[in-house]
Order: C-alpha cells, then sequence, then structure tokens
C-alpha cells in the first residue's frame, strides 16, 4: 500500500487478546453453534459447520494460537467468523466480535519473529491503538500447506460420507 493510506479491518477479542483481520479476508460473522466433530483432525479443529451450502472447518483459535481456555464458553456468546482463505472458508471460534474499523499503513509495525507464542508467518503486524494492543492477523496463512491437505481430506471424506464413526473425545 502507498503511505498514507488506511487498511480496513474486523477486530476480535480471544480472552484478553484483540486481533484485527483485513475485512476482505472476513466472509460473515455467525452466532456460534457448535460444529459437527471430524475424527483424525488436530485438536485446535472443533469439526465443521455447514455454511451456503459448503462444509466449512471450525478452528478454535485460542488453542491455535495457544491460548488459555476460558471460564466463558461460546455458546455464550462467541462468534464463529468465516474467513476467506483463497478460494476456500475456515471458521474461527472468537470470543467477541468487537468493530470494523480504519487502521492507518503507518500505524503497523512489523512483526517480531515471535509474539506470545505466534510466529511472525501468522502476523501482519501490530497495532497500537486506543490504549490496546492489537495482533493484526495474516488470514491467509492461518494454515500451513500440509495441514490444508490433512483438511482437505478429511472435508472429501465428510462430503463422501466416509467419515467414519466418533469423533474427538469419543470413547
Amino acid at each position: 500500500m502507498s503511505v498514507g493510506t488506511a487498511q480496513q479491518v474486523v477486530t476480535f477479542r480471544l480472552a484478553d487478546d484483540y486481533f484485527a483481520a483485513d475485512i476482505f479476508a472476513v466472509e460473515r460473522v455467525l452466532r456460534y453453534t457448535r460444529p459437527t466433530s471430524v475424527p483424525n483432525l488436530p485438536d485446535w479443529v472443533d469439526g465443521v459447520i455447514e455454511y451456503q451450502g459448503r462444509v466449512v472447518p471450525v478452528i478454535d483459535l485460542r488453542r491455535r494460537f495457544s491460548i488459555a481456555e476460558s471460564e466463558v464458553r461460546p455458546e455464550t456468546g462467541g462468534r464463529i467468523i468465516v474467513f476467506a482463505v483463497g478460494d476456500d472458508w475456515i471458521g474461527g471460534v472468537v470470543d467477541a466480535v468487537q468493530e470494523v474499523m480504519m487502521l492507518p499503513e503507518a500505524q503497523i509495525a512489523p512483526p517480531p519473529p515471535l509474539f506470545r507464542g505466534l510466529s511472525a508467518e501468522y502476523l501482519r503486524g501490530l497495532v497500537r491503538r486506543e490504549g490496546k494492543l492489537f495482533i493484526f492477523l495474516e488470514v491467509q496463512r492461518l494454515l500451513t500447506a500440509t495441514e490444508v491437505l490433512v483438511l482437505e481430506r478429511a472435508l472429501k471424506d465428510v462430503r463422501d460420507g466416509h467419515a467414519g464413526g466418533g469423533g474427538k473425545g469419543d470413547a
């Protein structure tokens, strides 16, 4: 972007941490509904939801980013942000969606190599605004290429009806 431009973002909260995502990477914000479990997925994948006729994997962003669990359960006000990642959609469970705001490009500081356990590859930058620190996510990099392949295989099984029995936590 050129000097003096601003980035429009959606801000959201996970515990006491504030995050931002490019508004063009956000397809929709949904009320939390419990995802359907799918076997053989990483523990930070809650399962899948159906949205707009598509099967969308849902990531628990707290677990993905190693943020402590909360006493507050997503069912009591959490949201699922449906992110557009390439041609696919990925849902992310968040505690709350805050607002849409403009971030002047000059306020976006480059990310350090590691920030609160998050590798710089997940981050576009850090922004201090209104006394808060916002972690600006690089949504296109929420998943590694290997993780995308694992999800695609599992989702293909779900679509084809071969998901098998039981989900995470089933005995």
